[in-house]
């Protein structure tokens, strides 16, 4: 193909396109399906250039680097034995991954940067105090219910502040194009969460509470020994394990914080929990979890045998549209304890989340909208397209299912569009971007809003893809674990799946992605994982925003039930994929 028509302008490879993309990718397109010229980056839409504001992308260094990326170190425990406390580990070595071409000597001086992006993923930021939520599930699975929960937003805005410190895409020394977050950005699709994540992501203070604005109501003061009970003296189950009694922790996890927003601009996937109330309930489900979110009741405590049966219909999805949940509460109505009712906590619905990102108070470096368009608000969508370069193209897809369950699919609509963006933009590299895997799209049940659309499962996204010989890669989320798959077609088409951990369970990783031609007739995508800013080391007397965000890395570490493979191993983690060149 011949997409790349500048010449380096340094021996790094850092073309006038990447400099030009750096200043903000703009969206262009939220379901037209037509081709993105290479002039649109700049000029296709006014109304969606970002928008200088006080903070300013760093300048970027013509030259690869480590620090600030787990290259350099990787938080790693320096106790052998009960709660670990976590210190400055070994970093993650690079590797070469050759499953689809094989890589060619000398191409690291000759490679010329393409694009280069950040991905945040499952940050599931998290009313904590929330009366839907189903921490009771604990007394049935130990992970149901998490220590650091209370910390979600901390620890985001020190990734965020990571992010700002970067010096420029690792492996390359170009600028850095775009933040893209793909999805679970809130755990319970509720507005105080909503609101949390626009602040955070484009800047702002606010205070991480909700109910009563001078005290915490939920299940960490709630006297249970079934949770972390940190500011009592309480020989909860977790005390039990080491965690630590920390006085002042709660009061400490709702203050006021403060985020400087990204210096980059910033793009967004809607995700299952995003979508859906308790990310597996239809959002044209029961009217009474509505009522309940706001309401001033919470279940705190059920048996092991009621929570085991609640789980299972969860996950086997025989209750997609929450009647059952409804009727379980209803059940329980006599166990609920009283907190302060709150409206912010009330479900949003795909539009309120399009409104959100489109509202200029969120705007941050921009671009407005974050992606979506007032053309998506009209239509009822939430995927689209956008450039990211002369030479690439971003595509967000929508895999969440309106019908109800946690896994995905996408409809008949979306699926034609994609096909036909792919096409109409065939000189032009694509990037696609989703929160579901290609394996965990297999839930086909029906849009309520749609219920004559078919619905296409995983295998069928990756067979389109595979017969477009742009695509380079599918970057996406869900399964909160670090995992690479190559996927090979006949005709030498094929591409990479970037599946990226969240930033709720450890390690809590995002990742840089750097793509680049190698001009031998290879491609390279490098990958590589970063940490929040919060330092290793914890310290139980500082309860500030940073010393919160570091307890909330050691936190995840320890948390009973986590599981301990969601890293992945070296060939999930900081790679060199090698692509062939179409």
């Amino acid at each position: 193909m011949s997409r790349i028509r500048s010449v380096a302008t340094s021996a790094l490879g850092v073309n006038r396109r990447s400099v030009l993309a750096a200043a903000g990718a703009v969206s262009v397109s939220a379901g037209i399906g037509y081709a993105l010229r290479p002039t649109d980056s700049g000029a296709a839409d006014t109304s969606q250039t970002p928008v200088a504001n006080s903070r300013k992308a760093p300048a970027a260094p013509l030259a690869p680097y480590t620090k600030g990326t787990t290259l350099a170190s990787v938080a790693a425990p320096r106790t052998s034995s009960g709660y670990r406390r976590l210190g400055d580990g070994a970093g993650w070595k690079r590797v070469v991954r050759g499953d689809l071409a094989t890589p060619k000597s000398g191409r690291a001086s000759r490679r010329t940067a393409l694009a280069s992006f950040v991905q945040f993923t499952d940050l599931h930021l998290m009313d904590a105090q929330h009366p839907l939520r189903l921490e009771f599930l604990r007394s049935t699975d130990p992970h149901a219910w998490r220590p650091q929960e209370a910390l979600t937003v901390q620890g985001a805005v020190s990734l965020v502040e990571r992010v700002n410190a970067l010096r420029g895409a690792p492996v390359t020394g170009a600028p850095l194009h775009f933040v893209m977050t793909t999805g679970d950005n809130t755990d319970n699709n509720a507005h105080s969460e909503l609101e949390w994540f626009m602040k955070i992501m484009s800047g702002g203070r606010f205070t991480p509470n909700s109910g009563d604005p001078r005290h915490y109501e939920g299940v960490q003061n709630s006297g249970l020994k079934l949770y972390w009970q940190p500011d009592s003296t309480l020989r909860d189950g977790d005390k039990a394990l080491g965690f630590p009694h920390l006085k002042g922790y709660l009061a400490a996890a709702i203050r006021e914080v403060r985020s400087p927003g990204l210096n980059l601009p910033w793009y967004s996937t809607v995700g299952n929990h995003d979508a859906l109330p308790l990310g597996c309930y239809g959002s044209h489900g029961d009217s009474y979890l509505a009522e309940a979110a706001i309401s001033g009741k919470k279940l705190m405590s059920v048996s092991a045998a009621e929570a085991k049966k609640l789980q299972d219909a969860i996950k086997n999805a025989t209750d997609p549209r929450g009647v059952g949940y409804r009727d379980f509460l209803k059940a329980h109505a006599r166990s609920m304890r009283s907190v302060t009712p709150d409206e912010k906590r009330a479900p949003y619905t795909p539009a309120d989340y399009l409104k959100a990102h489109l509202d200029p108070a969120y705007q941050g470096i921009g671009p407005v909208g974050h992606g979506y368009s007032s053309a998506n608000l009209a239509a009822g969508t939430q995927y689209y397209v956008f450039r990211i370069s002369d030479d690439v193209i971003g595509i967000s897809l929508d895999t969440t299912d309106a019908g109800g369950h946690y896994e995905g699919s996408i409809g008949t609509a979306q699926l034609k569009w994609l096909d036909k963006t792919l096409t109409d933009n065939k000189d032009s590299y694509a990037v696609v971007f989703s929160h579901h895997t290609s394996k965990t799209m297999t839930n086909t049940r029906p849009d309520p809003a749609r219920p004559g659309e078919r619905r296409h499962n995983g295998s069928e996204v990756v067979s389109l893809l595979s017969s477009h010989s742009n695509v380079l890669a599918w970057v996406n989320g869900h399964i909160h674990k670090n995992v690479i798959t190559p996927h090979a077609a006949s005709g030498g088409r094929s591409f990479w799946e970037i599946s990226t951990a969240s930033h709720v369970d450890y390690p809590q990783l995002a990742r840089v992605i750097e793509l680049v031609d190698n001009k031998d007739g290879t491609l390279s995508v490098f990958t590589t994982l970063i940490e929040s800013a919060a330092p290793h080391r914890t310290d139980f007397s500082d309860l500030s925003q940073t010393g919160l965000a570091a307890l909330y890395r050691e936190l995840s570490f320890n948390a009973p039930g986590a599981n301990k493979t969601l890293a992945g191993d070296a060939n999930d983690r900081n790679t060199e994929l090698v692509l062939k060149k179409a």
